[in-house]
């Protein structure tokens, strides 16, 4: 026997939906990876900064203050490419759990629609039967008179 077309639709929201949660745990996992490498540059300027603070503490040459300086601007630089990557993978991230919210949404609006026709199927048979046994009670009624 053929699928109803409802089942068909249920089945394709199911995979749809499935797909879009792949999408949504490969976001997110990019996006989490994005976020400690910002944190670990992030670390890694202050550590930097720090040792900066101790050498001018001590007395640095010309040439080694220098070189912090633009080194931290190296760093500046990397901190802030990753924080546009960090807000990218953010962003796509937000757009897979509204594609996901979606299927899903959609897959339980299939999902009750197969359930209300079932309810009236259910309801439209029970009605039958109990009008055969009506039927069938005022037959033996009529027969025994």
């Amino acid at each position: 026997m053929q699928p109803s077309p409802i089942t068909v639709l249920i089945e394709l929201s199911e995979k749809e939906t499935d797909d879009a949660a792949i999408r949504l745990g490969i976001a997110t996992k990019s996006m989490n990876e994005l976020e400690q490498k910002l944190n670990m540059l992030e670390q890694y300027r202050k550590d930097y900064e720090n040792r900066l603070q101790d050498g001018m503490k001590t007395g640095l040459s010309i040439q080694n203050l220098r070189n912090f300086q633009l080194f931290l601007s190296k760093i500046d630089e990397a901190v802030q490419g990753q924080k546009q990557l960090f807000m990218d993978a953010q962003y796509r991230r937000q757009r897979e759990q509204k594609n996901w919210q979606e299927s899903e949404r959609k897959r339980m609006s299939y999902k009750t629609v197969e359930e209300r026709a079932a309810k009236a199927q259910r309801q439209k048979e029970e009605k039958r039967d109990q009008k055969q046994t009506d039927e069938h009670a005022n037959r033996l009624l009529f027969y025994k008179r």
